[in-house]
């Protein structure tokens, strides 16, 4: 997939910077980051609205927010070598490590996990996938069915595999992630991991004890409704890919479709929420 970067130069930079990111989000922006005080903004070629976009960016300059900005095209072939010379081993609490086929082996961790990133979102880097890696550990995967929705490269449902889930069922809208989530499975010699292309509609109508959701806020106000027909009673939801000030609006939406929230964690204005259902 191509993608576009746009480097964004905001005066003055707080507060303008972090609520920007969140109104970049809501438009198709799938991922950021800060560098020389500037803001590195990625979007792919298919998501990206230009009139949106300069709407937005003319609504800040109505209210005295200097932004300029350089937008970049970037060819799908160019990620597989950036994110190589990029791309560190993830160590989470020294627990889990989430490292390359390329770094070296460490004993030391109790779980390891070998992700070839290709182009798919979910190498640990990222505060959500980071987040979400280190609260599911403190969750009991025993002989659970476990469904993950939007899995990447296939990381969560992987480690949910190894913390002993019976079975897991993953979902993709893009073809390469599908692709690259099974190489994945085989990497890690996970065999009931069980991945297809499609949005939420394509998943089999049975019941799941923990349904895991990492995509943006209004892709998951939109499928509340099947996680709460595909949750058991007393499951748990893990929702992510989404901003800490959007916890009360997801949890109040996941309300109406009877879902408690038990807890939310946040890491650098990201958030995950986990929740139950009540009946």
């Amino acid at each position: 997939m191509n993608y576009f970067q746009i480097t964004l130069n905001i005066a003055p930079i707080k507060p303008w910077t972090e609520i920007l990111t969140q109104e970049l989000a809501v438009i198709g922006f799938d991922s950021f980051t800060e560098e020389n005080k500037s803001l590195q903004a990625y979007v792919s070629e298919e998501n990206y609205n230009e009139d949106q976009f300069n709407a937005l960016i003319e609504e800040y300059r109505q209210k005295k927010v200097a932004i300029k900005f350089e937008k970049e095209h970037i060819p799908a072939q160019n990620w597989n070598a950036v994110w190589e010379s990029d791309y560190e081993p993830v160590n989470i609490d020294k627990k889990i490590l989430i490292r390359a086929p390329f770094h070296k082996a460490d004993s030391s961790f109790e779980l390891a996990i070998e992700i070839q990133p290709q182009m798919s979102f979910g190498t640990g880097h990222h505060q959500t996938t980071y987040l979400l890696s280190k609260h599911l550990l403190t969750v009991d995967f025993k002989e659970k069915k476990v469904l993950d929705v939007g899995t990447g490269t296939g990381v969560l449902g992987i480690l949910a595999s190894k913390l002993g889930a019976e079975t897991v069922f993953g979902t993709d809208i893009e073809e390469g992630a599908v692709e690259n989530a099974i190489e994945n499975c085989e990497r890690n010699a996970v065999k009931n991991f069980e991945i297809i292309k499609g949005d939420i509609d394509l998943v089999p109508n049975e019941k799941y004890d923990i349904v895991i959701a990492n995509i943006n806020k209004n892709v998951l106000k939109r499928h509340m409704e099947a996680y709460a027909k595909l949750t058991k009673k007393n499951g748990l939801l893990f929702l992510s890919g989404f901003f800490e000030t959007d916890i009360s609006e997801l949890s109040a939406h996941a309300k109406l479709y009877n879902f408690d929230t038990l807890e939310s964690y946040q890491k650098e204005t990201w958030a995950v929420i986990k929740l139950t259902k009540t009946i």
